[in-house]
């Protein structure tokens, strides 16, 4: 699917594409390809004259060539949030620079996009060219990244409530470090967004394609990356201190178990010793004749049993 967007006045001004012939015609300042057809990308290659990437191959391009340029084209391989916090994946979308043209290539429509073309279609903006859409779609991607952020501070409360809050079972602490492994999961992918972005924006301004406006812009984009990358920090050494506290719950929980097996044994030594003496050695010493030796000796038994079992308690072993 194409999506071909004319400017007037800081408007973006979608422009409907059926052939090849709609887009000579026009002269669009941002082109959005998603999940582009065959025939779709030989229209723009051979109306633009460039080679464009494949949306399957955006994984395989290593990272020393994400960002080149190329008989005068910028050519960019960025990665953008998707979906909900609970759902969140990277998606990787190919940018070509090509005069005054911004071409953007990747499999999945993604909220950021939709928002943008929604936005600048709907106001008048400060949009002047193709870089502008450019630079705007980075710093539409660095605030998702901070909301999706603030969605998992809220998750780690939510999880630091039921940590720090009452002794954990352990039904209740796998369950906890799921959500834990999760926000880590989370945290680490919009890390490396955000690093991603940052690159993608140093090369922007090495390429000397900016104007002085958009220069600044970019630097107030790399100041909020560097506020979210301290927060990203901070949200890693508290997932650490949620997932040391649950793991010390579940150690607390086995060693009860293996206090009570081994309180239990200690118990139980004392009348094994007193079987095992009158049930090896009847012929040896049959209670010397005393016919209240197995009552004595079963009586015994129990003493040697309760004892034990009341002092641990009064210890608060077995609780």
């Amino acid at each position: 699917m194409l999506h071909a967007f004319t400017l007037k006045n800081g408007r973006l001004n979608r422009i409907h594409i059926e052939i090849g012939a709609d887009l000579s015609n026009e002269q669009p300042v941002w082109l959005d390809m998603v999940a582009a057809t065959t025939p779709e990308v030989e229209w723009v290659e051979s109306i633009f004259d460039l080679h464009l990437p494949r949306p399957e191959h955006l994984r395989d391009i290593e990272a020393s060539a994400r960002f080149f340029e190329h008989e005068g084209d910028l050519h960019l391989r960025s990665d953008f949030l998707s979906g909900t916090e609970s759902h969140s994946h990277s998606v990787a979308v190919a940018f070509v620079l090509s005069g005054e043209t911004l071409i953007s290539v990747h499999e999945e429509d993604l909220p950021i996009f939709r928002l943008l073309r929604m936005r600048l279609h709907a106001e008048s903006g400060d949009i002047l060219d193709a870089r502008d859409v450019l630079v705007d779609l980075y710093g539409m991607d660095i605030e998702f990244s901070a909301d999706t952020l603030e969605e998992v501070y809220a998750d780690l409360g939510a999880v630091s409530q039921n940590v720090l809050g009452s002794p954990l079972s352990d039904k209740q602490a796998v369950k906890t470090l799921a959500e834990i492994a999760h926000a880590e999961h989370v945290n680490g992918r919009i890390r490396r967004n955000v690093m991603d972005t940052q690159r993608a924006l140093s090369f922007l301004i090495r390429g000397k394609r900016l104007s002085a406006a958009q220069i600044e812009e970019v630097h107030q984009i790399q100041q909020d990356i560097e506020s979210l990358d301290g927060h990203t920090a901070f949200l890693f050494d508290k997932i650490n201190f949620l997932m040391d506290t649950t793991v010390g719950f579940i150690n607390i929980n086995q060693n009860r178990i293996v206090r009570l097996f081994s309180v239990v044994s200690v118990a139980l030594l004392p009348p094994t010793l007193i079987a095992s003496i009158y049930g090896m050695n009847f012929q040896v010493m049959p209670e010397l004749g005393w016919k209240l030796g197995y009552p004595f000796a079963l009586l015994l038994m129990a003493l040697t049993v309760a004892i034990p079992f009341w002092f641990f308690w009064r210890k608060g072993w077995l609780k």
